[in-house]
């Protein structure tokens, strides 16, 4: 396999894993989440269930073998209530978000395509979470640990 492919199919077997990760952790918001927000949670619910199983058949496609979810995740804070909920439901849109747009970088034509629509989608529901946007969804949280950047020479 090339090193193109090969990157290609990391980058859908990242981004397959945090759908797995992001179906499992709406499962939790379903739980928590107020009556009024229960529609748009099974919604993204469901969308990251259709992204999930289409990621499978592009990594078999590509001659991979789909990572499998696992039986359960960690999540960054406890949901005790609807408001921690609503934030678990932002925090798993960003971090979607951000796999995306790995995914974008190393895919090309119609994957890549496909690869930002996702980005876009996945933006879209933090804004919605969130009540408010960010510069460059699936950017933000790599912009702490990127290098710095170099010192001009005199």
């Amino acid at each position: 396999m090339s090193d193109a492919k090969d990157q290609e199919l990391r980058a859908l077997q990242a981004a397959l894993a945090a759908e797995h990760a992001a179906v499992y952790g709406y499962g939790v918001v379903g739980g928590r989440i107020g009556d009024g927000q229960r529609v748009e949670a099974r919604t993204a619910y469901d969308a990251h269930r259709a992204r999930r199983d289409a990621l499978a058949r592009e990594v078999k496609d590509l001659g991979g073998r789909p990572a499998a979810a696992a039986a359960g995740y960690a999540l960054p804070f406890p949901v005790a209530d609807s408001a921690a909920a609503v934030r678990l439901a932002a925090e798993l849109e960003d971090r979607v978000a951000g796999v995306y747009s790995d995914l974008v970088r190393a895919a090309g034509g119609g994957r890549r395509m496909l690869a930002a629509e996702a980005l876009r989608e996945a933006a879209v529901r933090a804004v919605r979470w969130r009540g408010e946007s960010v510069a460059f969804p699936g950017l933000a949280e790599r912009a702490d640990t990127a290098p710095p950047a170099a010192a001009p020479t005199p």
